[in-house]
């Protein structure tokens, strides 16, 4: 076997004693691979009665072991879900939102849940103003960016529609889990103990009210569990008890409300049980475009997830594939097309209770191709307007199973900002979301505070099909990179070919600087293009040329994982997160 050959940024090339060709060495410590792309970490996992992809190894065996038990995909999304909200505090559970795409293999149709949670009903945005101070956004931490967690809720809307085992069969491998312990991984480790640094520090400054139930609960003898650590959550094993005796009710009516309820009243918080026994989880229709022959799917807003399509539909002008991967027109055109989208995500992108958008003509051909002249091959824009107003009318997660009978779930959750707000209710065992930060404070603003009303939202779950027939359920976890990310995974296997675990491998970009959300600062420097080391030299330099503010770094580049049907033979075909501890299995 020859040397398989990498690109590196300085390589060093050496004489081969035994063939005597010149070769080039990547010196990055990583070994190669005999076929496929030599920078792929592994092969994808092939399977025909069952896959499951997620972040953490032991979720995905709770997946394996219900689709065995007779499971749909649903409970085995269910029952994963519970356990990676345990096992990745860090990103998730049962205090955050939830969001799902469902192939249903009855209907032949694809269904949406939007499981978002809403911000209190009895605080005005004045009120809100007057707790917060003299400041431009809401912060990330304590009680200001509280909403209801809709996790719950949502789990028993897909389980009702979707499911065939109990609740309760769902819910006891977390439990099990829960109460018996389970060893911390090594990136899951990583991230506990920068929140519990960043945690006390917040708390000293006065920004989080209390941490006393947040140290009880996730620290063991005062410190982060390291990795391999054996770590129990026995609080929340009696909270996911109560859940599955008592149905989600028991969460949003019961004793559980009454616990958050106390909780919250205790450190001036501004949830109350009225609100959680209002809530309620929407079913949606899932939004596409077609990109050269493929169906892509997202929800639409409160999320973010019509910005991959929006993206797209603009990319859908230019020849990827001809540019060449990871090149300095591709990257160009790439981080160009995300600008423009991210700006009307800025303006427009809000609960439609609130505010419509105008879906048919934002996901256009017509809007794509007038947005895509916008585009100078040669420079990169500093500042771009977001489109015609006519347009208004009015850490995380991510993780997908598909059982033996075709349903495909793409199921995505979260707690926004890491470990979330950092407030752990008296004895129930999970931190509450930090959702809230993402409402603007500009009166008028689609997105701006209100009473009862849903924040937007960074978390989507995505989807595709070919022919009507359900061809790939995928996600990539990360706030603002999610719709970069999704783009980049069409773009990965469409243009280029590449299968299913190569497309979440290969080197990413992602761009930050854009408009946020929230409208606070419009941006006018071009933002910062952000990649990572296997790009080449050459092609950083092209795109400095061109005016991109480049950064070499690791970390902002989201989680992915994936399950593609073949649509000749029906086998799976399951990737995961080089980047992340997770695994895709199938049986």
């Amino acid at each position: 076997m020859g040397l398989s050959l990498g690109t590196a940024t300085e390589a060093s090339t050496i004489v081969d004693d035994v063939t005597g060709k010149t070769v080039t060495l990547r010196e990055d410590g990583r070994g190669d691979r005999v076929v496929g792309a030599p920078w792929a970490t592994r092969s994808p996992v092939l399977a025909m009665n069952g896959m499951a992809a997620t972040s953490h190894p032991l979720a995905s065996q709770v997946a394996i072991d219900i689709l065995k038990d007779g499971g749909s995909a649903m409970d085995a999304a269910i029952a994963a879900n519970a356990a990676i909200g345990l096992m990745e505090p860090t990103g998730n559970g049962i205090g955050g939102d939830l969001f799902a795409i469902v192939w249903d293999p009855k209907t032949e149709k694809l269904h949406g849940l939007n499981g978002s949670g809403r911000s209190a009903k009895g605080q005005t945005l004045a009120q809100l103003k007057a707790k917060i101070g003299d400041v431009s956004q809401i912060p990330n931490w304590g009680t200001p960016p509280v909403t209801v967690p809709g996790t719950v809720d949502a789990w028993f809307e897909l389980h009702k529609k979707f499911g065939k085992l109990s609740m309760a069969q769902n819910l006891a491998p977390a439990i099990t889990y829960a109460k018996q312990g389970f060893p911390v991984t090594e990136v899951i480790a990583y991230y506990m103990d920068i929140y519990q640094k960043r945690y006390e520090k917040l708390h000293k400054a006065g920004e989080i009210e209390e941490i006393a139930n947040y140290q009880a609960t996730f620290l063991i003898n005062g410190k982060a569990p390291a990795e391999g650590q054996v770590f129990k959550n026995p609080d929340l094993a009696n909270t996911l008890s109560q859940i599955a005796k008592g149905g989600r009710d028991a969460f949003y009516q019961g004793e559980i409300a009454k616990t958050m309820d106390a909780y919250f009243k205790r450190i001036g918080g501004p949830l109350r049980y009225e609100d959680f026994a209002n809530h309620s989880s929407t079913w949606v229709a899932p939004v596409s475009v077609n990109y050269r022959g493929y169906d892509v799917w997202e929800l639409p807003p409160n999320g973010q997830g019509i910005a991959a399509l929006q993206m797209l539909i603009v990319l859908e002008n230019f020849n990827l594939k001809a540019m060449g991967h990871n090149s300095a027109d591709y990257l160009h055109v790439m981080t160009e097309a995300k600008k423009l989208a991210f700006e009307d995500r800025a303006r427009f992108y809000a609960d439609p209770d609130y505010q419509n958008i105008n879906l048919d003509y934002l996901l256009s051909k017509q809007y794509g191709k007038a947005r895509a002249k916008l585009i100078d091959m040669n420079s990169a824009a500093t500042q771009v307007e977001h489109g015609d107003p006519k347009l208004i009318e009015g850490d995380t997660i991510y993780l997908t199973v598909a059982d033996a009978n075709g349903m495909m779930v793409s199921l995505i959750q979260s707690n926004y900002r890491g470990m979330g707000t950092g407030l752990v209710a008296d004895g129930l065992g999970f931190i509450f979301q930090n959702r809230g930060a993402q409402y603007s404070l500009t009166k008028g603003h689609p997105n701006v505070y209100s009473p009862a009303k849903r924040p937007f939202h960074t978390i989507i779950p995505a989807f595709i099909t070919k022919d009507n027939k359900p061809y790939m359920s995928f996600g990539l976890m990360g706030g603002a990179m999610q719709p970069q990310g999704h783009v980049q995974m069409v773009t990965n296997i469409v243009d280029f070919g590449m299968n299913v675990q190569q497309a979440g491998d290969a080197a990413r970009f992602h761009h930050k600087g854009s408009t946020s959300p929230t409208w606070e600062g419009r941006m006018k420097d071009g933002g910062v293009l952000e990649l990572e080391s296997g790009v080449t030299a050459s092609t950083v330099k092209e795109l400095q040329k061109r005016g991109h503010k480049i950064h070499i770094t690791s970390g902002p580049f989201g989680g992915y994982q994936a399950i593609l049907k073949d649509l000749q033979t029906g086998v799976y075909h399951g990737a995961s997160e080089m980047r992340k501890d997770g695994q895709a299995q199938g049986y």
